[in-house]
């Protein structure tokens, strides 16, 4: 039976795949990626499945599904997360702030590991789904935090070049949700990933207003790891942003648009109590929830099997039975009334995979 990758993404949406390669190694990796790729065949790359929407027919080509687990500490010997235990396991023994990740390792667990360890920088990333190898394409961010600011290399294989190549954090050319990675779709297959922490039990300084005020913590202050955590888990938690087998809420590719970003001229055409926040570039980002809400886009829009989150206006969830047609219907409801309402053209966040909006 061929592999229906609807099982394999947190939308829970997408037809089979033609040919399906689990990869448990960095070697069975680059391996099957590079043998695809020598027969002509597409490939899709697949880890955690949770920022992709695949079309309904699946994937003509070959899915390989990095399944590499593992963490190095200082160069010292892999040992893998228990997943089950967070903090716990083999992983509990290892030690340092230099931490390179294999690609396929979960993202929370390894969230949950650092807080445990008391390295500090991704604490306010919990409870993000995927791999870790993905957050490096999307500079994945939450509540004031953004892997950027942790990251110190990643390592990938070049499908062009046919090598392994290695990119300080200064190459990656990280942006709010982009990276070099990202402007070269498929072009690199992120192997590994180092991170560079600091150590202590206070988390990094709060920069985001609604998780200072649910710890009790002005800007700028830090509170403690396993608060900060704790926090953020119950925010998202909030928002349906946590995978519930149980919660439709959460069946969903997370927050489906990212904020959008205008100059300073089309920012001056919003409404006045719409959300700023100024850039360094001269640029402003406003709030993508706003935009979709006072568009006429409420909590729970739409018509099962496809709605907004009755949490949260930015994920769109897939109530049970849904296909890839039915949420790219939906999404293009909400990006065409947004532009029609305030003239700006909402940005999809996921990676599209046989379907697109347009």
């Amino acid at each position: 039976m061929p592999e229906l990758l609807a099982d394999h993404t947190t939308l829970r949406v997408g037809g089979p795949a033609r040919r399906w390669v689990e990869a448990t190694t960095t070697e069975a990796l680059v391996a099957a990626v590079s043998e695809a790729d020598a027969a002509g065949e597409p490939v899709l790359v697949l880890s955690g499945g949770s920022n992709v929407v695949v079309g309904d027919a699946g994937f003509d080509g070959t899915v390989v599904h990095v399944a590499t687990r593992g963490v190095r500490i200082d160069g010292g010997s892999f040992c893998a997360f228990d997943e089950t235990t967070p903090g716990g396991g083999a992983a509990a023994a290892c030690g340092g702030v230099l931490v390179e990740v294999n690609a396929g390792e979960g993202w929370d667990a390894f969230v949950a590991w650092t807080v445990a360890q008391e390295f500090v920088g991704i604490e306010a990333l919990s409870g993000i789904p995927g791999a870790v190898g993905s957050t490096p394409i999307q500079n994945v961010g939450a509540y004031g935090q953004e892997v950027s600011q942790t990251i110190w290399r990643v390592h990938t294989w070049d499908r062009v070049e046919r090598t392994h190549r290695s990119f300080a954090n200064a190459d990656c050319r990280f942006d709010y949700r982009h990276s070099r990675f990202k402007a070269e779709p498929g072009r690199y297959v992120v192997l590994s990933v180092t991170f560079q922490f600091l150590q202590g039990h206070l988390g990094a300084k709060i920069g985001y207003a609604e998780l200072g005020r649910t710890l009790g913590v002005d800007l700028g202050h830090r509170a403690p790891l396993t608060a900060v955590r704790e926090a953020v888990l119950a925010l998202r938690r909030g928002k349906g942003m946590v995978l519930d087998p149980a919660d439709p809420d959460t069946w969903s590719a997370g927050s489906f648009f990212t904020n959008p970003v205008v100059d300073a001229d089309a920012a001056a055409l919003l409404p006045p109590e719409a959300p700023r926040f100024p850039r360094a570039d001269g640029m402003v980002k406003t709030s993508a929830a706003w935009l979709i809400d006072r568009a006429g886009f409420g909590k729970g829009y739409g018509t099962p099997p496809v709605t907004l989150s009755t949490k949260h206006t930015l994920a769109l969830t897939n109530r049970g039975g849904a296909t890839a047609a039915d949420v790219v219907a939906l999404a293009r409801e909400v990006r065409d009334g947004v532009r029609a309402r305030f003239g700006v053209t909402l940005v999809p966040e996921p990676v599209f995979v046989g379907v697109g909006l347009d």
